[in-house]
């Protein structure tokens, strides 16, 4: 009678049911004789930066139509902690694609290799604009920006059909610090940023600071700037406090799209803010 139910809430599920000697067969701790998960499509490139002493894995989407069209020059979206967003990158610009929101585009996701890397160490070193005692080895943003812009950006506009009028830099929390630090050091170096839940409070909220030093020498800032955080998280007050200022600010040139995603904490906001992020600063307009 169990087994009788067991099946039709299985049928039910959509879930084919094994004969008992059929799961007594299968590998209890064999998962190694089974092949890997790949992301097919992609590539994986190693680079040693002169500019950060660092290695770094670089992980490459090509447009899906890129062998098709020889003649085209695609945007780039360079993808910080690649190590998380990478892959959620590729289902999420998939779905613009599909629906046409935006162009067919390179993916370049940024992380760090080895067996184990210690993620939080490095990005809080290579993500930081300025070194807290907290945080050892913190405060390389100005390295590692220069190996985004002569490393980095050259080997893929060098190896590539990458269109240099199109590139968008994406990240998230210190790589949100990071999109802004680089957007207010030489904002020419990117079109599009894209700041999620950038964490603007940050080492005696430095990234104020630098906001307000640019606004003393600059009355433009000719780019397209997507700033979001998530209205449950502790950022939600300085990040909206960012926008007031941005908002007052009338930079000539600046196309700003903000957004409080509502229900979301730190992280589980980012597939909207990529989403939407992505949307404003390469979709049709």
């Amino acid at each position: 009678m169990r087994a009788n139910a067991a099946r039709a809430l299985a049928s039910a599920a959509g879930v084919a049911l094994l004969p008992l000697a059929a799961l007594a067969q299968t590998p209890a701790a064999g998962a190694d004789t089974f092949p890997v998960v790949t992301l097919p499509g992609t590539q994986l490139r190693h680079m040693r930066s002169a500019a950060t002493g660092r290695d770094y894995d670089i992980q490459i989407s090509p447009p899906a139509d890129y062998a098709r069209n020889p003649s085209a020059r695609h945007p780039v979206l360079y993808v910080l902690d690649g190590q998380w967003d990478f892959k959620l990158m590729l289902s999420v610009q998939g779905g613009l694609t599909y629906d046409r929101w935006t162009p067919q585009i390179f993916i370049v996701g940024i992380t760090w290799p080895g067996a184990n890397p210690n993620y939080d160490s490095l990005r809080a070193m290579d993500l930081t604009p300025q070194a807290t005692r907290r945080l050892p080895g913190s405060g390389a943003a100005p390295q590692f920006l220069t190996f985004l812009r002569t490393e980095l950006i050259p080997f893929v506009e060098a190896n590539w059909r990458a269109d240099p009028q199109r590139r968008v830099l994406m990240g998230s929390s210190f790589g949100g610090l990071f999109a802004l630090y680089a957007m207010f050091s030489d904002p020419s170096l990117f079109a599009g940023y894209i700041a999620a839940s950038p964490a603007v409070s940050y080492a005696g909220r430095a990234a104020f600071a630098q906001e307000s030093a640019y606004a003393a020498a600059h009355k433009e800032l000719p780019v397209r700037l997507f700033l979001s955080v998530g209205e449950l998280e502790p950022l939600a007050g300085p990040v909206q406090e960012l926008i007031g200022v941005l908002s007052r600010r009338g930079y000539r040139g600046l196309a700003l799209e903000t957004r409080v995603i509502a229900g979301e904490r730190h992280s589980g906001n980012k597939p909207e803010a990529f989403n939407r992020g992505l949307r404003f600063v390469l979709g049709s307009r």
